[in-house]
């Protein structure tokens, strides 16, 4: 079977479908993502092959084209409310209206039995309809934007008044099938209903540093906190990671352990003696060392984090970082924050960070999601569901994913 994978071009969107794309790999199936050259890199790194179009998006440069100087998202752009979520689906719909002509010759060409997107990724709706092919949207995390998102294009308020052909907003279709990667008791009590895949950390390959493989890990003395702050500090966002790391540091039995790159390391500037600073490197090598995780809301972070049974503290800065913080709180296995002015208040973040630390209920509640996550359908018996879906598709029967009765 041949397998197109259509990819929006942020790599964190594309990186929660690599574990699925290796298992049907391994199958035998014929894996090809097509996407813009933002995503090549994430592609050729995890070993898959990529046909790259258009020109880079950069989703940084445009974020930072429309904040006003020195403001960070949060406090440019406050917690939207929940019915303007859906308003993102603007921004995908005019990328997919400008790629979809691109991205349809390249299909046809290639003949596939089965589309995977992220679930923003609006060609591959539209391709699948024309083809006649099932497609799967596979979820990051907790997902309060793409159906409402998916209603927001069909209203027609994100496409051009004389829209039409399979261009047309009002025709926009749903995936055959929407995969989430979500725990049971993490996901939005009244969201769109999906089918169970277990989440499998991945960002990227590294060599495990020596650090990591001779730390002792928890209980050995010292409390290890892990930041991963994404691109908050691309966004404006360095003063914030100054104070935060100050602010987390007073906790002296703490050893603050932050990723970050050049240049953001050097203009953070001086730092307290127990925080340590590393290159960016995949979270799930060092993450059994930690006792807990502060981070913005990123889903990569806060699935990785879930799946190593860790406490959490979230910072929200935009768009579905809150609906995730509000779902790790509810479940108990996390704090947040969610106003500029929250979170720049040292005194309140040190105070959550003890909290995450010395009460047990919140690694308890943490590692029951760690239990919930690890029971879920792996990567490969989801490859072998869609496979089958794809071949009952080509009957003249209505075709359902097999794991469904998981959900």
């Amino acid at each position: 079977m041949r397998v197109l994978v259509i990819a929006t071009p942020v790599p964190s969107h594309f990186l929660p479908l690599v574990p699925l794309l290796w298992a049907l790999r391994s199958a035998g199936h014929e894996v090809r993502v097509l996407g813009q050259s933002d995503v090549l890199g994430a592609v050729r790194d995890c070993g898959l092959t990529g046909v790259g179009v258009g020109e880079p998006f950069d989703v940084d440069a445009m974020l930072l084209k429309n904040l006003p100087r020195e403001q960070r998202p949060l406090q440019a752009r406050p917690r939207p409310a929940p019915e303007l979520l859906g308003g993102y689906g603007r921004l995908w719909w005019a990328h997919a209206t400008a790629q979809l002509d691109r991205y349809t010759g390249l299909a046809e060409e290639y003949g596939p039995g089965l589309i995977l997107a992220d679930p923003l990724e609006y060609c591959s709706l539209l391709i699948g309809a024309r083809l006649g092919v099932p497609v799967a949207h596979h979820r990051w995390t907790v997902d309060a934007i793409s159906g409402p998102a998916r209603r927001f294009v069909r209203a027609g308020s994100a496409g051009p008044p004389d829209a039409a052909g399979p261009a047309d907003p009002a025709r926009l279709p749903d995936p055959t099938v929407l995969l989430d990667p979500c725990p049971p008791s993490l996901r939005l009590p009244d969201g769109e209903a999906g089918v169970p895949i277990r989440y499998v950390p991945y960002s990227g390959g590294a060599v495990t540093p020596a650090w990591v493989r001779s730390d002792p890990g928890p209980g050995a003395g010292r409390r290890r906190v892990a930041v991963s702050l994404g691109n908050t500090p691309a966004l404006h966002g360095e003063g914030f990671v100054r104070g935060l790391l100050h602010a987390l540091a007073a906790r002296s039995d703490a050893e603050i352990l932050l990723t970050l790159p050049e240049p953001h390391r050097s203009a953070v500037g001086a730092l307290p003696g127990n925080v340590r600073v590393v290159d960016p490197l995949p979270l799930h090598l060092f993450l059994g060392t930690c006792d807990a995780v502060v981070h913005h809301g990123g889903a990569g972070t806060a699935m990785t984090a879930t799946a190593f049974g860790l406490p959490q503290l979230v910072l929200p800065q935009l768009a579905d970082h809150f609906p995730l913080a509000d779902r790790l709180t509810a479940t108990g296995a996390g704090l947040s924050f969610d106003t500029a002015a929250q979170q720049d208040d040292p005194r309140l973040v040190g105070q959550a960070l003890d909290e995450l630390l010395s009460d047990p209920r919140h690694t308890g509640s943490a590692r029951r999601l760690a239990a919930e996550m690890a029971a879920m359908p792996s990567p490969a018996a989801v490859a072998a569901d869609l496979e089958r879906l794809a071949e009952a598709h080509t009957e003249p029967r209505e075709a359902s994913l097999p794991c469904t009765s998981r959900n």
